[in-house]
């Protein structure tokens, strides 16, 4: 196989002129026998695999793209053919018209609701369904087998794993543990529970929906931090003098209203707390901020809480390759009130995961504090992070993620009272600042230390820049000054261990990695054992094997598991294509601003890893989960970022 690459890379000249092949700017330095131009790398893909679709790359006779959905095309073609008055005009509407895309096909797949089997039957439960006649779901177990697709393999991953597959017939691999009546085999020495943990239960799903759950903790710090900022958490927490004179014109008034507390009250509220009722154990042995258990990962490797693709699956891939520090994605407060489950999965943690924290953004200190009252309760994590650095205009502009930076008594309070319910340690993740060139970050850290925050996560990088320019590691050199004796973690732009090593010169206390994990979570390896792990395509397959099985037993063996762990595949696979193979680099190491050019790899799949075509990723999603449901569309959330 690797013969027929070097083969075409010949016939494509990547071994002829070096002046035709030097590499640009931002692009990988790839060895010139690799390289190759767009044309043959498709030829290349298409001559050895199934022929991807030619839908993509379809064009009609006058020019237009018959990608574009019909009515898309249709008001289009009528913009053009109006001809506004002014040029400017007619191109602004033009972009307008295509930025939209409203006629674009719904993602969320409708065909799962079409001959679903009723959940009483698949439980095999005793008791009748409760809805009787009126039940929309199928009753007839044989009718549902006849329409059933087949079976995608030979083996259910829930039934070797636990003993019993809970998805019984309806099991896209149910062949593996079906008995001869259809009956849902169970090996009785293996039977055990699935092990994830921080699930929400359907009782207190309820009582948030009914808003029946009364946050008494929360209340009562609200209602004394409306009356006047709460005591500093330890003698540690104090500012350096002459603080007031580093704040930015027109920051005056906040730097007088968020003074903190001097550094020798320690104690609980200066005045008595109005109370009712007895007095419970929690009012007289409530932890005092400074007995907190501490939060001491100094010198670990952190996994960035990335949204979308840092679902459970993805983390056990981590944390097998040597992650120490894990936290969920990004979890709405406000959802996590309302008892929404698809908000709630994102803090479910797996037994692997022996630190763990969960990520909150909110823009408000009462939901804020609330929610942290509510996890508090509910929940196992080791430490709770709040959300300072997303950058999207969704959040943004409701005041939450970067926005709080600009909002410092909102953002006190916010921290202040979470602190204060929280039995944990409550940590902060932010950026520079929101402007390019106005850092901010130097400024609220000896804030954030004197609120009680324990540690600081720092994205070298503002909310303008996004993911463009290189992040700054002089500035995070300088916070580290800034919130000393409070730990600081760095964040951007490692992807090797020698990025890694440069990092920790700063001063850090440890480096936390994003990006880096999602294009190569081999990465936490090889800081931990200083090397380039030239790792084979048929390993990166066997990675993404692993993936799916855990994605399987986290979403679930039937058709709808199935999809959406293909689904969460195909998302990272957007990330994967971007690695560039150690063999194949005439530099080491990559560096993370640089995109891949086109080029032949040392066998075929290592090739069809590296194409950023949809199309080779649902073949790559085939050879693991089998073949893609009829009208399967998918488009990438994260592919417009990619190679900013």
């Amino acid at each position: 196989m690797a013969e027929g690459a070097a083969e075409v890379s010949a016939q494509s000249g990547g071994g002829g002129d070096p002046g035709a092949i030097e590499p640009e700017r931002g692009v990988a330095p790839i060895k010139p026998q690799y390289l190759t131009t767009k044309e043959q790398f498709h030829e290349f893909l298409e001559a050895k695999g199934q022929k991807p679709s030619q839908e993509s790359e379809a064009v009609d006779p006058a020019g237009n793209d018959l990608t574009e959905p019909e009515a898309k095309r249709i008001r289009l073609e009528d913009g053009q053919a109006e001809e506004a008055a002014e040029t400017g005009e007619q191109l602004q509407a033009q972009k307008r018209a295509r930025g939209q895309n409203k006629c674009r096909p719904h993602v969320k797949p409708t065909h799962y609701d079409k001959n679903k089997l009723c959940p009483s039957l698949v439980q095999e439960s005793a008791a009748r369904c409760f809805y009787g006649d009126r039940c929309r779901f199928l009753h007839d177990v044989g009718h549902y087998l006849e329409t059933k697709p087949a079976d995608l393999g030979p083996s259910c991953v829930l039934f070797e794993t636990f003993g019993r597959c809970p998805y019984g017939v309806t099991c896209r691999f149910a062949g593996a543990h079906l008995g001869p009546e259809g009956q849902n085999l169970v090996r009785e020495g293996l039977v055990q529970a699935p092990p994830v943990r921080n699930g929400l239960d359907k009782a207190l799903q309820q009582q948030l929906r009914k808003r029946k759950i009364h946050f008494k903790r929360a209340e009562q710090a609200l209602r004394q931090l409306s009356r006047g900022p709460l005591p500093g958490p330890t003698s540690e927490a104090t500012v350096p003098e002459g603080r007031e004179a580093e704040g930015a014109p027109g920051q005056d008034n906040c730097d007088i209203q968020l003074a903190p507390q001097e550094p020798d009250t320690v104690g609980p509220p200066s005045g008595p707390l109005r109370t009712c009722g007895p007095l419970t154990d929690e009012d007289v042995v409530r932890l005092r901020p400074h007995e907190k258990r501490r939060l001491d990962i100094s010198g670990k490797l952190y996994l960035a809480p990335l949204t979308t693709c840092g679902n459970l699956p993805f983390r056990r891939i981590c944390k097998r390759f040597g992650a120490d520090v894990t936290c969920g994605e990004m979890a709405v407060c406000t959802n996590l009130l309302q008892g929404q489950t698809s908000e709630w999965a994102l803090l479910k943690r797996h037994p692997c995961e022996d630190i763990f924290g969960v990520q909150l953004e909110g823009a408000f200190p009462d939901t804020m504090t609330k929610c942290a009252e509510l996890l508090n309760r509910t929940i196992e994590v080791d430490f709770v992070d709040i959300n300072v650095g997303c950058p999207i205009d969704l959040v943004f502009k409701k005041g939450g993620g970067c926005a709080l930076m600009n909002r410092l008594a909102k953002f006190q309070q916010i921290v202040r009272g979470m602190n204060q319910v929280l039995d944990v340690p409550l940590t902060v993740k932010l950026r520079t600042g929101v402007q390019e060139r106005v850092n901010l970050a130097h400024r609220l850290l000896p804030d954030l230390r004197a609120w009680g925050a324990a540690l600081v996560t720092l994205h070298g990088r503002s909310r303008e820049q996004r993911y463009t320019k290189l992040a700054d590691w002089r500035y995070i050199e300088q916070c580290v000054a800034a919130a000393r004796p409070m730990p600081l973690f760095g964040n951007g732009d490692v992807l090797s261990y020698e990025d890694a090593n440069r990092a920790l010169q700063t001063g850090v206390s440890g480096v936390m990695i994003a990006r880096g994990a999602l294009l190569k979570p081999w990465l936490f390896t090889e800081i931990k054992e200083q090397r380039h792990w030239d790792i084979s395509s048929s390993e990166r397959l066997d990675i993404l094997r692993d993936f799916t099985h855990y994605g399987l037993e986290h979403w679930g063996s039937d058709t709808q598991g199935v999809e959406k762990t293909r689904r969460f595949l195909l998302e990272w696979l957007s990330f994967l294509c971007r690695y560039v193979p150690v063999g194949l680099l005439e530099r080491l190491p990559q560096r993370i601003n640089e995109r891949p050019p086109y080029y032949l790899g040392r066998d075929y799949l290592e090739t069809l890893m590296a194409s950023q075509k949809a199309a080779d990723w649902i073949r790559i999603s085939e050879m693991l989960l089998g073949p893609v449901p009829p009208n399967f569309v998918f488009l990438p959330k994260h592919k417009a970022n990619a190679y900013k």
